[in-house]
């Protein structure tokens, strides 16, 4: 049984993540496949520095692995439990309330 001092990191570094909009497109980007981060940045339409600072955050995380493919590299979810926990996590907030936005969508800061 985990520690509640575990259960709480581990939920810090989660909501931290999605606490950025686009480390939520990526993470939802890497939910349905893994990716190499070129067809990363031009999916999410973001430069490939901006998606490198978000992938190292993501990985320091724990939440997407770095994969290496000879020359290239391919990033996936640490887990697949992540992408059914992002699917739970999208349609109960959905379920309970549809209206409501977030006033600090735009909080800055990483991990």
């Amino acid at each position: 049984m985990l520690s509640l001092a575990t259960d709480l990191d581990a939920l810090t570094r989660f909501g931290r993540a999605l606490a950025d909009p686009i480390r939520c497109r990526i993470l939802l980007a890497l939910r349905q496949a893994p990716a190499h981060p070129s067809d990363l940045a031009d999916a999410l339409e973001i430069s490939r520095t901006r998606l490198s600072n978000h992938l190292a955050c993501l990985r320091d995380c724990g939440l997407v692995v770095a994969v290496p493919e000879g020359r290239r590299t391919r990033y996936a979810l640490a887990d697949p439990r992540l992408g059914h926990a992002l699917d739970d996590l999208r349609t109960a907030v959905v379920a309970v309330e549809t209206d409501r936005t977030c006033p600090d969508a735009e909080t800055k800061g990483c991990c």
